[in-house]
């Protein structure tokens, strides 16, 4: 198939190549004239601007917007509804909200333009291993898109599917991240709690290799964190800051909404956040609580609090 591509970050130049090498034909744009060369070497047509990229396209047209979540994806969509004609197609394989996906499938909608999303997944890996994609969207369109999420997913019949409407793709995506911050917290306590038993001298890369194989958690993150630990167990050389991309705030956002109890899903997100404090002023706010009731010691500050 044809297909536009705008937005060429980690995911998007990754995916331009992984369908290139499917045989598909690739018109791609992006901010950065340095990713569209890159992405011209490897066989794919460059152009400098949306409005080029619209009139370089066959009828019906395919454009996927792979770029961040917010005001860039809101824009990209507006300037390429008014380049684009009744019939064509806009799929959004970024982290978008779910909501504002819906908002934007029925403004296209009016004007005849078929809008389709796309939960992706699979990261800088994806190239090599294909992407999870759970697509949302007249199925018409999905079905007419076809050839290039078979090329992207896994294989053509696995990983990938349509899952409902418009907003469903993103919806499914945003649960997904959800609980992948849950599996990644238990990871984490789970080996943090075996490297303070220090009197056992646990190997923890050992552990994890032992765990990749039969046992009941064996999983693709058990598989990068087992990666981790083999090149160092002490990770003295990462800062304890750990960011999230928004689609888990907005998954315990939307338990609270339908009154769903998600504890696991919540206390991930807020360990998140938690990492980010460096000051923490909750936690020297205990330590002066506990001494007040009980007496307990409190330890002194290295350094003044702000």
């Amino acid at each position: 198939m044809q297909l536009g591509m705008i937005g060429l970050g980690r995911m998007g130049a990754n995916m331009t190549t992984r369908l290139l090498l499917d045989g598909h034909e690739l018109v791609v744009h992006d901010r950065e004239e340095q990713a569209v060369r890159e992405a011209e070497g490897r066989g794919a047509r460059g152009v400098p601007s949306l409005e080029d990229l619209a009139a370089q396209l066959d009828s019906p047209r395919a454009v996927w917007v792979m770029v961040p979540a917010g005001e860039a994806t809101q824009d990209t969509v507006d300037r390429l509804a008014a380049s684009l004609e009744a019939g064509d197609t806009v799929i959004d394989g970024g982290n978008s909200h779910y909501r504002d996906t819906m908002r934007r499938a029925e403004a296209l909608g009016e004007k005849g333009l078929d809008y389709v999303d796309v939960g992706t997944s699979g990261g800088v890996w994806g190239l090599e291993a294909g992407y999870s994609l759970m697509i949302g969207g007249p199925e018409s369109a999905v079905n007419r898109l076809r050839p290039i999420f078979e090329s992207l997913a896994p294989s053509s019949e696995d990983g990938w599917g349509r899952v409902g409407p418009c907003g469903a793709g993103h919806f499914a995506k945003m649960i997904h991240n959800g609980i992948e911050y849950g599996m990644m917290q238990a990871l984490a306590e789970g080996f943090a709690i075996m490297k303070n038993k220090t009197e056992l001298g646990l190997d923890l890369h050992q552990v994890a290799e032992i765990w990749r194989h039969g046992s009941v958690v064996r999983s693709w993150l058990l598989d990068l964190t087992t990666a981790v630990l083999g090149e160092d167990q002490g990770l003295s050389h990462i800062a304890p800051y750990v960011p999230d991309s928004g689609e888990g705030r907005w998954a315990v956002a939307e338990a609270v909404d339908l009154d769903v109890s998600a504890p696991v899903l919540t206390h991930s997100l807020m360990a998140r956040l938690r990492s980010r404090d460096e000051e923490s002023y909750a936690d020297r706010l205990l330590a002066a609580m506990r001494n007040q009731f009980g007496g307990h010691a409190m330890k002194a500050a290295e350094e003044p609090a702000p």
